[in-house]
């Protein structure tokens, strides 16, 4: 069973994302399943979380079977989003057991990815719980995958940040330094912004200084420490919104919220999260 074709409705949407994991696995097709498995044969599967966490991706898992086989019948036993225990069920499929085999890595690895996401997102957001922080998603996530993994964070009770670079404007050191100051740079990108947000990084308080003086109404503490960041929250008195930013982790993360800054990013959310253990059982039908 041999895999190369996207929809063109797909487009670069989940179906054509699916279509080309469901290629790089099966190639030119399964030769386990095809040699072991009668092709009349029809199956059950149950997919179930082995772990406590936050399930997403459940569309992608479904995606993983139905585009072998479009018969594959499902049944969804999991809201996405809500925090459940260990065994609880996510999927039941059904059909021709050669697609639910064919079909299982790459389901697995969707849901299970992609729960990871919303479940290292949940436990931040846990850490929060009585502050005003809200923690925020970055750019650090797997080539191809971001809206999906961005969409795992708000299933976890995450913020999204920006998409890409062309939602929004945030202005870095090197951008500083190209420019010419954070005046410079300031007024550029508001010349080029069109009403979209401009964010500006500043590493100390001369910097918090000249972009307040600049008129910027965000900014990003850069790897700040836990007294600079009350520092800075004291100096800027609400005249800006205060994004915290770099290394944090979840064992800091109330640390840093408690400094009283608004957001909190963490890119640990996307490019280090642990996948969550999931597992599919099958029986014949």
């Amino acid at each position: 069973m041999g895999i190369g074709f996207v929809s063109e409705q797909d487009g670069l949407g989940l179906g054509a994302l699916v279509a080309r994991a469901l290629a790089e696995d099966v190639g030119s097709g399964d030769l386990t399943t095809a040699a072991t498995v009668p092709e009349p044969a029809r199956a059950r599967a149950a997919i179930v979380q082995k772990e406590a966490g936050v399930i997403y991706g459940i569309e992608a898992a479904v995606l993983a079977f139905t585009l072998l086989d479009a018969s594959v019948a499902v049944e969804l036993a999991a809201p996405e989003g809500e925090w459940r225990q260990a065994g609880a069920p996510v999927l039941v499929v059904a059909g021709p057991a050669r697609a639910l085999l064919t079909g299982e890595r790459t389901a697995l690895n969707f849901l299970g990815r992609l729960s990871g996401i919303a479940t290292a997102t949940a436990l931040a957001v846990r850490e929060l719980k009585g502050t005003n922080t809200r923690v925020l998603d970055t750019r650090k996530t797997t080539p191809g995958l971001r809206a999906l993994e961005k969409a795992a964070v708000a299933a976890g009770g995450g913020t999204n940040h920006r998409a890409g670079l062309y939602d929004a404007l945030l202005i870095k050191d090197n951008h500083i330094a190209a420019a010419g100051g954070i005046g410079a740079a300031l007024a550029a990108a508001r010349a080029h912004a069109g009403g979209l947000e401009v964010e500006v990084e500043v590493a100390d308080a001369a910097q918090i200084d000249e972009a307040l003086a600049a008129g910027a109404g965000h900014l990003l503490l850069d790897n700040m420490s836990l007294q600079e960041l009350r520092a800075a929250v004291a100096l800027v008195a609400g005249r800006a919104q205060l994004e915290a930013s770099g290394g944090i982790t979840l064992e800091t993360l109330r640390a840093v919220a408690d400094t009283g800054v608004d957001f909190v990013s963490m890119g640990s959310l996307t490019h280090s999260a642990p996948a969550l253990d999931v597992s599919l059982s099958l029986e014949l039908l």
